[in-house]
């Protein structure tokens, strides 16, 4: 756990981080891009927005099922929003640490103090709960009748989506220092796909969590523990027979998600992960540049960099468009063609925090201060 926390103090020194961009005028360093006036294509308007709770420092982020959102708060806070309506809202725990996840029978989350909740969607009344042995970071994985959840950046458990009874765990050795970030895991049939620090993809069984095949997408390098953080981050992203992540400080890479061969790799760091359709990578480094690259060769389509130093977070391919958030509280269109601004819309001051997340009707954005918003194109 303290480990953990070193990580935090010390990656909050580095603005370009959105999971941890404070800027005042005070600040030393490189100040956000200003925004520009651009020639909108195309409407993008917030549809509803309802105050979930703040997530602060909290690794958090929005579930969809449907046109039902779950969010919750570091003060444990867990609610559902039906079409921007509150279903329901439960203290689930003192602190929430990672999270949400839900399939539409249960929701799922897990506290800083070890704990894994898990909660039947319909009322919000607690199914089970189980303690994991450390802190929860991310968001769990439902699949094939389990709960699959990361704890610190070594461990994984799975546990029955039923009762919460453990089927399976797998560890790896503990790294020095790990990147305090969305980190999450990924289903290819009978395979979980997840990342690890010292820039490492892995496929495990679901099964019985047995290593399939291990791929190095970037190597740690450099004279001291915090310059040789390589964390892989995001959910990694399928399309076809590739498997895309990105690393802290290292790569992005794609990687065939049969046997583990790295397909091929860029330099490009990036601290918030990447997503994909069935022409490119989109991923935004490290500077708040926001790259498409060929899915087939790692070429560079087009660069978006004029939202620099502005704590851009993960990128969302959605229709036409590419939809990201920044710590300045704008959510900005690209067009795929060529990346140029679509449309953009300000949610408010506190900044988008938790990476965007897809509904029937558009996406979803969550706050630093807690509210979430729901988003179209028209």
């Amino acid at each position: 756990m303290q480990r953990l926390r070193i990580s935090v103090l010390l990656l909050c020194i580095l603005p370009i981080l959105s999971g941890c961009f404070l800027w005042s005028s005070s600040d030393k360093g490189p100040k956000p891009t200003p925004l520009t006036d651009i020639q909108s294509s195309i409407d993008l308007k917030v549809l509803w927005h309802e105050r979930a709770s703040s997530l602060n420092d909290a690794v958090l982020r929005p579930a969809v099922v449907g046109d039902s959102v779950y969010a919750a708060g570091q003060d444990g806070a867990l609610v559902r929003l039906d079409n921007g309506k509150e279903t329901w809202r439960i203290k689930a725990a003192r602190t929430l640490s990672g999270g949400v996840a839900s399939d539409g029978s249960i929701v799922v989350v897990g506290s800083a103090t070890g704990e894994l909740l898990a909660f039947n969607a319909d009322k919000g009344n607690q199914r089970w709960h189980v303690d994991v042995g450390g802190e929860v970071v991310g968001a769990p994985l439902i699949v094939n009748g389990m709960v699959i959840v990361r704890v610190g950046d070594n461990q994984l458990l799975a546990y029955d989506q039923a009762d919460g009874k453990r089927r399976w765990i797998y560890q790896r050795v503990q790294a020095p220092l790990s990147l305090r970030s969305y980190s999450g895991f990924a289903r290819s049939n009978d395979l979980l796909l997840a990342g690890f620090s010292g820039g490492k993809l892995m496929a495990l069984t679901l099964s019985g969590g047995f290593p399939r095949w291990e791929a190095t997408v970037a190597l740690p390098r450099g004279s001291n523990e915090l310059e040789r953080m390589a964390d892989v981050v995001g959910d990694p992203a399928l399309q076809g027979d590739s498997v895309c992540v990105a690393a802290f400080q290292g790569r992005v890479a794609c990687v065939d998600k049969n046997n583990g061969v790295v397909l091929w790799t860029r330099d490009i760091p990036s601290s918030v992960g990447v997503d994909v359709d069935d022409k490119f990578v989109y991923v935004t480094d490290d500077a708040g540049a926001v790259y498409a690259l060929d899915i087939s060769t790692g070429g560079t389509a087009w660069k978006q960099d004029k939202l620099l130093y502005r704590g851009v977070g993960r990128p969302l391919a959605i229709g036409n468009y590419v939809a990201v958030g920044d710590a300045q509280g704008w959510v900005h269109l690209l067009d795929k063609r060529d990346g140029r601004f679509a449309a953009r819309v300000r949610l408010d001051s506190s900044g988008v925090a938790a990476p965007l997340a897809k509904l029937t009707t558009g996406f979803v954005a969550q706050t630093r201060d807690g509210s979430v918003y729901a988003l179209a194109m028209h």
